[in-house]
């Protein structure tokens, strides 16, 4: 398990300024200490996403076939060099990350972006 933080924020109290603006930002509410969250998993189009704060998001796409009579699986894995800053709970959950208009970054994920999470991990404090 691991403590709250927020990538960018020098001590306690700027992540805390932090997570307020980019909630703000995000048109949400900051979750309270307790309730906040580390990661998320979902999918889009097939694929299996992590959306894990100070991390890149990740994915995996599984295909079956059968080939010969035989069924393989194929997995591709998914890459991206968009990074989380915050995840927020609600119905549904907002995901903000490093990409524009926050930075000049460009990403293929629009930020802020919201998911239906599958599995959801807080932070421990």
């Amino acid at each position: 398990m691991t403590a709250f933080f927020l990538p960018r924020a020098e001590d306690a109290d700027q992540a805390e300024r932090l997570y307020e603006a980019l909630a703000e930002f995000a048109g949400c509410e900051p979750a309270p200490p307790g309730a906040r969250v580390q990661s998320v998993v979902f999918t889009v189009d097939g694929a299996r996403w992590v959306a894990a704060v100070g991390e890149e998001l990740a994915g995996r796409h599984t295909t079956s076939r059968l080939r010969r009579g035989e069924l393989i699986e194929l997995t591709r894995e998914l890459t991206t060099s968009t990074r989380v800053l915050a995840v927020y709970p609600g119905a549904p959950f907002t995901v903000v990350t490093d990409a524009a208009p926050i930075t000049g970054a460009t990403s293929e994920w629009a930020n802020p972006f919201t998911v239906t999470p599958e599995e959801v991990v807080l932070f421990t404090g």
